[in-house]
């Protein structure tokens, strides 16, 4: 049964202290149990954080509770900083804790889809904690909340309900004492069904709240107590690889985006466009802060893989205080423009300045060496068609290169089709490579660009004298791009 009822009376009964993960989709709620009674709780869930929770408990107001991203400091909690900023007392804190532990569980009741893992930690804390929830009436409180579920019927029907201790009966209205009445240790929950005068939807409720509370038992759960316990230290044991498979991996995603960091603007940290909305930024950040978060890698990890940690969440949070806020983000747009700029320039200088390096070392005959010189140009500005075309004519001059230098003359044609240098090129390197036609109409779209280009209309004039070479089918089929014999 996943449902948080069922692991409830469990860890309520037998006074059990661990940890209890559920997930569904994106949420993940962490509760925290020491000798059956509740002493903490975690969530993602925005609705459920505590800055939420005192502002819907009316501990701040409406203008603190808008700016609060503000007081977000990583790895301090917020509670401590609005404490100390006088936006709360320290009661206010305290009564909005509780209230909180208390919500992040009983909104767990009516999920029937989510995943549910319960891991039992005996130590989980030296001392005893300061604060404390009964379980029991999170049971009730939770159930009475919840509406129907199919699921419930699907994990009652056919069993033979027993009862149990009277512990809790003070808890029940006079239908549902009535209903725990008609429990003999023989008939079936669909047989008592028949004898009740509850509708199915408040039937099949009231018997799980009954069954909760330890009022009720089933006679098959005896019977299936020892397999259930070996299975859950299966689970158990799966779960703790699976976390520590996933902390590995959040690690690995978080040092990578250390790496580059530096290179990031805030859009591109966030992952969000320029023009994204003040809503889609703030969805953006809370989906990292649930993947990122410092608190979510535990304890067990290097001092300097820590650091690498807290300094990417605190960008984060520092990219999402920035653009969250109207003012900020026009002045750091503002600024991001000018940097770009300045950037761009300074890009630009390096490429030109690679340019000539290439260029003189062309001239030497110094091919190869001048091809990197070319390329790094190539990188920094990719659309400067001059670049690619001395690129070519260098690549071109190597027989190992030429198929890239094909690709590169290509390409400065696309970048300035008014100028018939590329397709000059181009047609030389078929010429070389024994290709007359392709040859010839690159000369012949050279001469259309520039009537006059004394070296087009020349070798133009010797491919129309060479002409192509003839060859049977069965040869072309056995040649490559360059016309040369493909090798078995």
């Amino acid at each position: 049964m996943d449902n948080i009822g069922f692991y409830l009376r469990d860890i309520h009964f037998n006074k059990k202290s661990g940890r209890l993960i559920f997930r569904l989709q994106d949420i993940q709620k962490y509760l925290f149990f020491q000798k059956g009674k509740l002493i903490h709780a975690k969530t993602n869930d925005p609705q459920e954080l505590i800055g939420q929770v005192l502002f819907s408990m009316g501990k701040i107001q409406e203008d603190d509770f808008n700016r609060l991203d503000e007081h977000i400091i990583p790895g301090k909690p917020i509670g401590d900083t609005l404490i100390k900023k006088g936006l709360i007392s320290e009661k206010d804190l305290e009564d909005g804790l509780i209230y909180q532990m208390r919500e992040i569980t009983l909104n767990l009741f009516p999920e029937f889809e989510g995943e549910i893992k319960y891991q039992e930690i005996k130590d989980i804390l030296e001392q005893e904690a300061e604060r404390k929830i009964d379980v029991a009436a999170l049971i009730e409180d939770g159930i009475r909340r919840m509406k129907y579920d199919p699921a419930l019927k699907e994990f009652l029907e056919e069993r033979i309900p027993v009862p149990k201790s009277k512990e809790f009966i003070f808890h029940l209205t006079e239908e549902e004492k009535g209903l725990l009445n008609l429990v003999n240790g023989t008939s079936s929950t669909n047989v008592i069904l028949q004898e009740s005068d509850l509708g199915l939807e408040a039937y099949w409720k009231d018997l799980y709240l009954l069954y909760c509370l330890g009022l009720i038992g089933f006679q098959d759960e005896e019977a299936g107590q020892k397999t259930e316990k070996e299975a859950r230290k299966g689970e158990d044991r799966k779960e703790k690889e699976t976390e520590g498979e996933e902390v590995a991996k959040g690690i690995e995603e978080v040092l990578a985006l250390s790496k580059k960091l530096d290179g990031l603007d805030f859009y591109s940290i966030l992952d969000v466009a320029s023009s994204a909305s003040k809503e889609e930024i703030k969805k953006a950040y809370f989906y990292l802060a649930r993947r990122y978060h410092p608190d979510l890698f535990g304890q067990e990890i290097s001092s300097d893989v820590r650091e690498k940690i807290d300094e990417v969440f605190a960008m984060i949070t520092k990219a999402y205080h920035t653009l969250s806020d109207e003012a900020k983000r026009k002045d750091y747009d503002s600024k991001r423009i000018t940097l770009f700029r300045e950037d761009r320039k300074n890009m630009t200088e390096q490429a030109e300045t690679k340019f000539r390096q290439g260029k003189t070392l062309y001239n030497r005959g110094m091919y190869e060496d001048s091809m990197s010189l070319l390329e790094e140009a190539t990188r920094l500005v990719p659309e400067k068609a001059s670049y690619f075309l001395l690129l070519a004519l260098a690549e071109s001059k190597i027989p190992a290169y030429r198929k890239r230098a094909e690709q590169h003359f290509l390409r400065s044609i696309k970048l300035d089709s008014w100028s018939p240098e590329g397709h000059v090129g181009l047609g030389l390197l078929y010429k070389k490579e024994g290709l007359m036609v392709k040859a010839r109409k690159q000369f012949e779209r050279a001469l259309r660009v520039d009537p006059d280009h004394l070296v087009a209309r020349k070798e133009l004039a010797i491919t129309e004298t060479k002409g192509p070479k003839k060859r049977n089918l069965k040869s072309l089929l056995s040649m490559d791009l360059f016309g040369k014999k493909k090798k078995k």
